[in-house]
């Protein structure tokens, strides 16, 4: 028979970094895969970013409406209600022999809940990692201690997760599966992007991805900052939505007014992740909070400005520079990475976070590994208290 590998995506962020996993699970023919597909995907007010998944004719075999019309953090925390309960009957419904999640959105806590309850083993991609001005720092780590199966980015965060009491044999390094686009995804050309998003790239160009704050109480408070730097910018400047966090919404507001004056900028509800790729390929500088600042920019050595504490304990390669949430710090920062001697010293960079074939490996597992010894892990070893005294 069939393994039967249901997977979760929320976003257009998950799903851009799930591509590629879903690509050969699909292709196998041991394995029936369906999707389960709620959050921002299901929101006319963040792209209705399910039609990409239509479009790319994987199977979707639930959608669950959960995402409140709200900015606040009642809101994310009913959003989880609400998508436990419908989690709960479609993953009855379907009962699948593995589940399989990404990253540290908040959403995620709901479907390893189900999964814990009806008895699914889970497998997790991208455990391990770090962002400490985030509650999705917390999310990651306690999706990880449910997971059965854990699938990390880099070796430093297999390390962490076996040190999370994981047993070695369930942790694989396979790599982050965002990169496996620069490998295999046809990307656009300059001309390509310019004719797709009606811009002219020959302009020195920068890409905005800046994100609320979750674990601070008021999550836009380091935006303000953001934004009285950029107002000393002459580039062209092109804004991407934020999550679907508490504040979101006040931040597309606040972008929207700042790019409504400025000469040069624009806004971008969602952009797929081939398009996503293509452009940071293609602009001169990456500013905000974003994992893809940190994970995905480093593919093409993007000088990269790194904004306050979101990302904060992150494993960072060498194309990012660091600011406080202060306007003289950020504008510092983008100095130093516009200068031609940083860009000089990103020639022979390595990206940390992989070289593109993590979803070969995550699928190969999936598709194989014993189903019978998941469910029930090994207790890890008591520390001799006469070693450590």
């Amino acid at each position: 028979m069939k393994r039967r590998i249901a997977v979760v995506t929320t976003s257009r962020a998950d799903y851009g970094h799930l591509y590629w996993p879903l690509f050969e699970l699909s292709h196998r023919a041991d394995v029936e895969l369906g999707l389960v597909v709620l959050g921002s995907h299901l929101s006319a007010e963040f792209g209705m970013t399910v039609e990409q998944i239509e479009q790319d004719g994987f199977p979707i075999i639930a959608r669950i409406e959960c995402l409140l019309s709200s900015d606040s953090d009642v809101g994310m925390a009913k959003t989880i209600g609400l998508a436990t309960l419908g989690l709960a009957d479609a993953l009855d419904s379907w009962r699948p022999d593995i589940l399989l999640l990404i990253a540290d959105r908040y959403e995620m806590l709901a479907p390893a809940s189900v999964a814990l309850a009806l008895r699914i083993p889970i497998a997790h991609i991208e455990g391990g990692e770090v962002s400490q001005g985030a509650i999705d720092d917390a999310v990651r780590n306690a999706l990880t201690k449910l997971a059965h199966l854990h699938f990390t980015s880099t070796a430093l965060s297999r390390r962490r997760v076996i040190a999370m009491g994981e047993e070695s044999w369930r942790v694989h390094h396979a790599g982050a599966p965002a990169i496996d686009h620069l490998r295999r995804s046809k990307l656009y050309t300059r001309e390509q992007l310019e004719q797709r998003l009606s811009l002219d790239l020959t302009h020195t160009t920068i890409l905005v991805a800046f994100h609320p704050v979750t674990i601070h109480r008021d999550t836009t408070d380091e935006a303000e900052a953001l934004f009285s730097a950029l107002s000393h910018l002459s580039e062209q400047i092109l804004f991407v939505y934020p999550n679907s966090d508490a504040g979101s919404r006040s931040l597309i507001m606040h972008t929207r007014k700042f790019a409504a004056l400025a000469d040069k900028a624009r806004v971008f509800i969602n952009l797929d992740p081939v398009t996503y790729w293509s452009l940071l390929g293609n602009v001169d500088l990456l500013i905000g909070n974003s994992s893809s600042g940190i994970m995905e920019s480093a593919s093409y050595a993007l000088p990269t400005v790194n904004i306050g504490m979101r990302q904060q304990g992150r494993e960072q390669p060498q194309n990012i520079v660091n600011a406080e949430a202060n306007q003289s710090s950020i504008l510092d920062a983008i100095h130093r990475a516009q200068t031609e001697a940083f860009r000089s010293s990103l020639k022979d960079m390595i990206n940390p976070y992989g070289c593109g074939h993590a979803a070969e490996r995550i699928a190969d597992v999936l598709a194989t590994v014993p189903l019978d010894r998941l469910l029930i892990k090994q207790p890890v070893q008591p520390i001799d208290e006469t070693e450590v005294r």
